[in-house]
């Protein structure tokens, strides 16, 4: 089960980043990619989330393979599914947002509110969608280090949609942003709205 954990990550990485880059140059001239750190709580979440990605994605599966013994056993069908219904959710976030999809922040940047689709449910389906995908893995592998990359995911998610993401999003698109926060759930569907 850990091969398959480490062959469905890979896919999940080439196809949420890789192919969502390139076809977002292709579609605007800009991979969507913006490297500049605005806080340092923005560069803890984005460490966070490297290491929870390296953790979940790669180094889980890799120790399963080497014999780390599971916490969690018989869970591998259910994380195979959750992998691929995450992927799917992920992929279908991402082309709903169109060409407002970025990795990062850019304050100087303002792209349209997003609002429709997936967005109609949740705020950030994306990244549900993600925490979907980690836990899937996850189940598959069922040891200590995919859990704990789990829990950093949590975090990181937690830290760039409540310090980076919101803050940008009521200053950039003010009252439209605060009705929509007050309509639809953070991560889950009614669950996390802001009050307006």
């Amino acid at each position: 089960m850990a091969v398959a954990a480490l062959i469905l990550s890979m896919t999940w990485l080439a196809v949420v980043f890789g192919l969502r880059m390139l076809m977002q140059a292709r579609r605007t001239g800009d991979t969507g990619l913006r490297h500049r750190r605005n806080s340092r709580v923005e560069l803890v979440a984005q460490l966070l989330l490297g290491v929870s990605v390296l953790a979940v994605g790669i180094l889980a599966p890799i120790a399963g393979m080497a014999g780390l013994a599971p916490v969690l056993d018989g869970t591998g069908f259910v994380g195979i599914v959750l992998v691929v219904a995450g992927t799917a959710v992920t992929l279908a976030g991402q082309l709903g947002m169109g060409e407002s999809w970025r990795i990062g922040v850019d304050p100087n940047e303002r792209t349209a509110l997003v609002t429709g689709g997936l967005f109609g449910l949740a705020r950030n389906p994306v990244f549900s969608a993600a925490v979907v995908t980690s836990v899937g893995i996850a189940l598959m592998v069922g040891n200590v280090v995919a859990l704990a990359g789990v829990v950093c995911l949590l975090i990181a998610l937690e830290l760039q949609v409540r310090r980076v993401e919101e803050p940008y999003l009521r200053r950039v698109h003010g009252a439209e942003y605060a009705s929509y926060a007050a309509r639809v759930g953070r991560f889950v569907p009614g669950i996390g709205r802001v009050r307006a």
